[in-house]
């Protein structure tokens, strides 16, 4: 029986899911991926790259992965948030990891709704959002925190992310209702439409909620088109995929958008412990800007 081996040439080599990720190809994608979207990827990744990327292979019509490799190195920005969706895992919920959203309720809005009555700006910006769930979660809280104080201030949410697919489905504001099971019946009737016919089975973000929320592309490693100030900024299991020297540069950028005693959210495995210090933690992975 004749055997094969998997050399750096040897990237089209036939397989039974289609052409092999070559050395060569695999370490040019793990110093594009790092360079543009700071996740390091470990040689343990090989398969799992693989599997994602030939689906996009596939709709490309490219016929292995020197080809994909010189489509990156042509149109790096073009086919970048394409890679993205592929590498990364989206996600996300409703009201995930709950004791933010009650900060927020209990706390955090009440204040802010009354230290902004006289013509202050309320800015939180989702970083990671994914889907849409949860910039959406947050507009519930704050539309009900505006409807219970009659305020009047200029409140906004903004709501990026890098995956084009994500973002298309946070656009839309439309999924299905087993998605859904975050959401109180209350804020079900309250805060979605639900479909008929052919949309059976979905639910729909209600108009007030897309009055609150504006969604764009961002990558966190490039420019920031926005200048801020934030009062809260949620960047909830997104550094988990950065090495220690990304983290550090975010964190410090995130710093330099928040208000002075604004606040940072993290997920629920993430930590800024020896990181940064411009926040100090104030509860489960939440972080208040230093005074400086």
């Amino acid at each position: 029986m004749a055997t094969a081996t998997l050399s750096e040439s040897n990237s089209s080599a036939p397989s039974v899911g289609g052409p092999l990720l070559g050395d060569a190809e695999f370490q040019f994608m793990r110093d594009f991926v790092y360079q543009h979207c700071g996740i390091s990827l470990g040689e343990q990744k090989r398969q799992l790259v693989q599997g994602r990327l030939l689906r996009r292979l596939r709709a490309l019509g490219l016929r292995d992965f020197a080809a994909y490799c010189e489509l990156l190195r042509r149109e790096p920005e073009g086919e970048l948030g394409e890679l993205a969706s592929v590498i990364s895992t989206n996600v996300t919920s409703f009201f995930r990891e709950m004791h933010h959203y009650d900060l927020l309720i209990n706390e955090l809005l009440p204040r802010w709704l009354e230290e902004k009555k006289h013509g202050g700006r309320l800015r939180i910006w989702s970083a990671g959002c994914s889907t849409g769930e949860e910039p959406y979660a947050l507009a519930m809280v704050l539309a009900e925190a505006l409807e219970r104080t009659k305020s009047t201030v200029d409140a906004r949410i903004l709501a990026t992310d890098l995956s084009p697919q994500a973002l298309e489905t946070a656009r839309a504001g439309t999924y299905p209702l087993e998605r859904m099971g975050g959401v109180s019946e209350a804020r079900r009737n309250r805060w979605f439409l639900r479909g008929e016919g052919s949309y059976e089975g979905w639910a729909c973000v209600h108009p007030r909620l897309r009055e609150l929320v504006t969604i764009q592309p961002l990558n966190l490693l490039h420019e920031w088109p926005m200048r801020g100030p934030f009062d809260a900024i949620f960047c909830r299991n997104v550094v988990i995929y950065f090495d220690k020297p990304t983290k550090q540069r975010l964190f410090e950028r995130y710093a330099g958008l928040v208000e002075q005693g604004g606040y940072l959210f993290l997920g629920h495995s993430e930590s800024m412990y020896g990181l940064s210090d411009s926040f100090e933690l104030v509860g489960r992975t939440v972080y208040r800007k230093r005074a400086s």
